[in-house]
């Protein structure tokens, strides 16, 4: 039933962000700033964008919805800011889920859900994410030979159908910022509406934990073996105890973990750990205020070149005060010179952090002093969400309202 899938929406957009993506080529329009303007003159939409949503996956109608359907639907606008009394960008996209806990409940089975997660902390060079859900992938069936394609960026052949679109979504959505839509196409005919939402928005909340963990260097406890071979060598500042730049939060419901169960991550490390060491949105909105909070999210959205959420929040972060000459250097990719210590930070950190997927001892320690612990993890929680959201923004191509000039030079 759609309201199932509604309700699930309801329990996921409480921290989604706001609407939609850039006009965008279409086959007959060359690439570049030539095509780019002819569109946007026209207002072309591809075939595959529904013109009520502005992007691949069909508007639902509240008026279809049953009563608790259209309070999850309500909440959806308001967690959207639409004005146009329908759920836009984010929210709309995450209504369209089939309600299931997707990891563990799946039609797709638990080999594809690990695969979906593993080829997820594959693109970010995540390696803590990487390393248990290989175990955990392989305990489940996944053939070791295609977690090795995975592992080490090999060619897509002689594999099942299902599990070479899985990997390809991946590494286009996560890893090239941009879904064809011949691959969307292609993924929306083998595995239906439903389970291609669901099995990105278990890609986009990896993501999302890819970049904490990434951020505060979550590394394996030293008994347990490190599966990923990165192109880095990660930073050796962690607590011995939390294997992480966070100290150790004993907790009294802390107990060992077991693998292969519902809780995975070894005691006193990962997304957990590093959750209890945050104050809050509330807490971020006082101690750093809105400025900076807008300036996270355009770095985020340049690291991923993702047009809709830099385009929906370039205008409120000028009208919280963030200079044009911060946004401009954000937006041209420039150094971080001659401006705030604060705003060179955060700039610095998310580029690390997204572009590189390692943030350096020097550049953690800086953020560090100058946010505090708590306020530090908290801007890495806002970020890591609007990595969430780009996610789901890139794999449905939301395009902006109507009318609306694209803010960001995106490939």
């Amino acid at each position: 039933m759609r309201s199932v899938q509604v309700l699930a929406g309801l329990l996921l957009v409480a921290g989604a962000s706001g609407a939609a993506s850039e006009l965008k080529l279409s086959a007959q329009v060359p690439s570049g700033s030539i095509g780019r303007a002819v569109l946007e003159a026209e207002g072309t939409l591809p075939k595959d964008i529904f013109p009520d949503s502005r992007n691949r996956l069909p508007l639902i109608k509240r008026e279809g919805l049953d009563e608790r359907g259209r309070k999850a639907s309500d909440d959806a606008v308001a967690a959207s800011s639409s004005k146009s009394g329908e759920p836009q960008g984010v929210a709309a996209i995450r209504l369209h889920g089939s309600g299931v806990d997707v990891r563990w409940a799946s039609p797709l089975g638990r080999r594809l859900t690990e695969l979906a997660i593993v080829t997820t902390a594959r693109e970010c060079d995540q390696p803590y994410e990487w390393s248990l859900h290989e175990m955990e992938a392989v305990a489940v069936g996944l053939d070791p030979a295609v977690i090795d394609v995975v592992r080490h960026h090999k060619p897509l052949t002689g594999f099942g159908d299902k599990e070479v679109i899985v990997v390809q979504l991946n590494r286009e959505i996560v890893g090239k910022h941009k879904l064809s839509s011949e691959t969307y196409a292609r993924t929306l005919k083998l595995l239906g509406e439903s389970d291609l939402v669901d099995i990105v928005l278990l890609m986009a909340q990896y993501a999302g934990t890819a970049a904490r963990l990434t951020a505060f260097n979550q590394q394996m406890p030293p008994q347990m073996r490190q599966f990923l071979p990165l192109p880095f060598t990660p930073p050796d500042d962690i607590y011995p105890d939390s294997r992480s730049r966070l100290p150790l939060i004993k907790t009294q419901t802390q107990t060992p973990a077991i693998l292969y169960s519902r809780e995975l991550a070894p005691t006193g490390t990962g997304p957990g750990q590093i959750r209890l060491h945050q104050g809050g949105r509330k807490s971020l909105e006082a101690h750093v205020g809105q400025r900076l909070m807008r300036l996270a999210i355009l770095v985020t959205a340049r690291e991923h070149d993702q047009q809709y959420d830099w385009t929906m929040n370039e205008p409120m972060a000028r009208e919280d005060g963030l200079e044009p000459m911060i946004i401009d250097t954000v937006r041209d990719r420039r150094p971080p010179r001659g401006i705030g210590e604060k705003e060179a930070a955060i700039i610095q950190f998310g580029r690390e952090l997204f572009g590189k997927h390692m943030v350096t001892a020097e550049t953690y320690a800086r953020a560090l002093k100058i946010f505090g612990e708590t306020d530090l993890v908290d801007l890495v929680d806002l970020m890591a969400q609007h990595s969430t959201d780009a996610t789901l923004l890139t794999a449905f191509d939301q395009r902006l309202p109507e009318g609306q000039k694209p803010l960001l030079p995106v490939p």
